[in-house]
């Protein structure tokens, strides 16, 4: 029988340990995509790496995850669940890539268990289409290993704001926002772990829901679109695509109520409506936004993480893969 002495290091041994834990594991959120539909090689497709209590969970699933993330030297099996935010094209196409690049066992895949996918409604049922479009290769492979092995097949499913999800210490929460009067099922999502927290926007307009969602968030992670003015007046179609996104005015007015620690914009949505009229330069983003909001806030870059934890530390990923600091906040 231990004694109340024993009883009482033991606790404070307990304490400690998992004190040093949390403050050695704080979330760190990678942006290996920032960009939009337009098919750049430095910004590419939608796509966010959030790593906490040793998961690695993707949000989106745009052109080019699957590099970004070899990029980091990260097998695309590592993944253990993907949501999505809304189902618009530039954030799923890199689906099939991490999903059966994954599902090979060579160092960069090496996926065991099923694809874990959660997402608004319609994952379901394009994920179960993926699976019969993709049925040659699925089928030939299977053949290749004797098996059709866990690591291909996929679990889906369809979620809505109400739904939560949590495993070793992480809690994932999404929300509805407001991505355009035709969509009604568009997802962000807070994510909270050690004390800690970041909010998804996902794709929307200026939310109120959002807002709520996000108090008292470490790091807030909005999208952003934005045109000349000419490019405005010449076109309705660049008119009508800055109202399915926040503009920098509106994206500061949504951070000066929420008060994060970090302000960072990523899917960055930067529109023309004539090779002749140069789209907005990414600076110009930072002093429209300080019109409304004059906090922290951080441009977002591919392969930029960010770490919350007692501070937020930004980085920038080099070519030697090292990352350097950007600052501690």
């Amino acid at each position: 029988m231990k004694s109340k002495k024993g009883k009482g290091i033991f606790l404070l041994f307990f304490i400690v340990a998992v004190s040093c834990a949390n403050a050695q594991s704080p979330i760190k959120i990678t942006l290996l995509g920032t960009g939009a539909p337009v098919p750049s090689i430095e910004r590419f497709g939608p796509s966010i790496l959030v790593e906490a209590g040793g998961q690695k969970l993707l949000f989106d699933c745009g052109r080019g995850a699957a590099q970004r993330l070899w990029q980091l030297k990260i097998p695309l099996g590592q993944i253990d669940a993907l949501f999505l935010t809304h189902l618009h094209s530039d954030h799923i196409v890199g689906i099939p890539d991490v999903w059966l690049t994954g599902w090979i066992p060579a160092v960069y895949g090496r996926r065991v268990s099923p694809f874990q996918v959660f997402g608004p409604d319609g994952t379901r049922t394009m994920m179960a289409n993926l699976v019969e479009a993709f049925s040659w290769d699925i089928n030939t492979r299977s053949k290749e290993k004797n098996k059709a092995d866990s690591g291909v097949f996929v679990n889906a499913t369809d979620i809505k704001e109400g739904f939560i999800w949590e495993s070793k210490g992480i809690k994932v929460t999404p929300f509805t926002v407001r991505h355009s009067d035709i969509i009604d099922s568009a997802l962000g999502y807070r994510i909270d772990y050690g004390g800690h927290s970041v909010i998804l926007s996902g794709d929307t307009r200026y939310s109120e829901n959002l807002i709520k969602h996000a108090k008292g968030a470490d790091v807030v992670i909005h999208e952003v679109a934005a045109a000349q003015a000419d490019s405005v007046r010449n076109s309705p179609l660049v008119k009508q695509i800055l109202g399915f996104h926040t503009s920098p005015e509106d994206a500061g007015k949504v951070f000066a109520q929420i008060k994060p620690r970090l302000a960072v914009y990523s899917h960055i949505v930067l529109l023309t409506s004539d090779p002749s009229i140069p789209p907005p330069a990414i600076s110009e983003l930072a002093v429209r936004t300080q019109k409304t909001y004059g906090g922290p806030l951080q441009i977002g870059e591919d392969l930029l993480t960010i770490e919350i934890g007692d501070k937020v530390k930004v980085s920038r990923y080099t070519p030697t893969g090292n990352k350097g600091s950007e600052g501690i906040r």
